[in-house]
């Protein structure tokens, strides 16, 4: 069996899924937008937001070099833009009805499960440009260098904000900004390291 065929539409359909991930997460961050109290946050989203619609504009740019049709819904494709849908749906209930610090909280952790999908296809992108051949190959790859480190940006600064403002909602010290946007973490080890760090900074703030 020619495997070649099957782990094209493969990587078309990582494409397609990342192409709709990017169209939902720029509702997702203007819909986040409309619920964040704190100052440092509201300018991280602005900024992402705006790294975001660039990254849909280059992922658009790859569907043209490979001829693909943006337009293509797949059933998985489906899938993701329900789930970025619901995302929305759930800040503006928890805006509606749960009040201003609860709307903020709400729309830090969708931001979160957001960016965590978002991570996982350019991961997966890199990967591919790293270690795939093909003519896709040199067209992920340039795709890859420009968004890569953004992405890392994105889910971990979050992270650390969702973790903080929690913190502070039960009553306890926080450090806002996080450790990760502090110390500008770009990795999963940069964040730890920077989490680890938190109980010290917390004492050079009292």
């Amino acid at each position: 069996m020619n495997k070649k065929p099957y782990i094209k539409k493969q990587l078309h359909e990582l494409l397609y899924q990342a192409l709709e991930t990017e169209h939902g997460g720029i509702k997702i961050y203007e819909t986040a937008l409309t619920c964040v109290l704190n100052e440092d946050l509201s300018d991280e989203w602005e900024e992402y937001l705006e790294q975001t619609l660039n990254h849909e504009q280059v992922l658009l740019k790859v569907f043209k070099e490979l001829n693909l049709d943006p337009n293509t819904m797949t059933p998985a494709r489906k899938v993701v833009a329900h789930i970025g849908d619901s995302l929305v749906t759930a800040m503006k209930m928890a805006k509606a009805q749960g009040g201003p610090t609860a709307a903020q909280l709400v729309a830090a952790e969708c931001v979160v499960l957001a960016e965590t999908k978002d991570h996982l296809n350019w991961e997966l992108i890199g990967h591919l440009a790293e270690q795939g051949q093909g003519e896709e190959t040199e067209a992920l790859k340039t795709a890859f260098e420009a968004i890569g480190e953004e992405e890392d940006h994105h889910l971990y600064h979050t992270k650390g904000f969702a973790r903080e403002l929690w913190i502070a909602s039960l009553g306890l010290p926080a450090v806002l900004p996080p450790p990760e946007e502090v110390k500008s973490v770009q990795s999963a080890i940069g964040a730890a390291r920077a989490q680890n760090q938190r109980d010290n900074m917390l004492q050079a703030k009292s």
